[in-house]
């Protein structure tokens, strides 16, 4: 697969090295082309790349924007598929998880033990595509988790946090604390995502992690609101 990039911030021999340095350093880069004069970078990649991790990989000065992409099995663009398409993994993931909850209390309608095991499995499962690429997933929950933005180690920790929440949920083990962390990483978080859709900004969702290209839309800020809420409820 080959994708081209618009490349701003490049006014030298030496830019053009830089740039081919840090690209060649993401793994599914196999080949990087930098054409000062047209002012654009070509990539070859063994899978899809976000925009977000490459731009992650550069020094600051450098701004990349997506031009085309070509090749073998092209991805559709973003723009031309519709919203639904684009978040049937998440609304499958939720889906199941919410069948998982309902199969695990049918003979006892608890709404507050429901409430705790969606959450345990909601944390857990989202957390397990999390780590499926946690290399990549901290550059991209920078660009909208502003805790993440301003200290870079907490991208790193975040799916053990959501981990831990999770087995916390399902355990019920200190439950009540477990609610209070939920309010506060998600309330972080969802700042985060309404900020970048106030801006109409376009960028992914890591919300799944990079294994799974979504986009960042209302359903982010629904489900991350529906955490919440639930966790206020237990607690108040």
């Amino acid at each position: 697969m080959t994708s081209t990039y618009s490349l701003q911030g490049m006014t030298c021999g030496g830019c053009k090295a830089t740039v081919a340095q840090h690209l060649s350093q993401i793994d599914a880069v196999t080949v990087v082309e930098v054409n000062l004069e047209k002012q654009e970078v070509t990539l070859s990649l063994e899978k899809p790349v976000t925009i977000e991790v490459l731009q992650n990989t550069l020094p600051k000065k450098y701004n990349l924007s997506e031009r085309t992409m070509q090749g073998g099995s092209s991805l559709p663009k973003a723009e031309e598929q519709s919203k639904l398409k684009q978040l049937q993994p998440l609304l499958v993931i939720l889906f199941y998880i919410s069948g998982a909850t309902i199969v695990m209390h049918y003979k006892n309608w608890d709404i507050e033990a429901m409430m705790l095991d969606f959450m345990g499995l909601f944390f857990i499962v989202f957390s397990f595509f999390k780590m499926l690429d946690l290399k990549n997933f901290p550059p991209s929950f920078s660009m909208y988790d502003p805790l993440a933005k301003t200290i870079p180690l907490y991208g790193w920790v975040y799916p053990f946090i959501e981990t831990a929440l999770g087995l916390m949920f399902l355990l019920r083990f200190e439950p009540t604390i477990a609610l209070y962390v939920t309010l506060v990483v998600l309330g972080i978080t969802t700042i985060g995502v309404t900020k970048t859709l106030w801006d109409k900004k376009r960028i992914s969702c890591a919300c799944l992690g990079t294994a799974l290209k979504l986009p960042m839309t209302e359903a982010t800020l629904i489900e991350n609101t529906l955490m919440i809420v639930m966790a206020v409820f237990m607690l108040f």
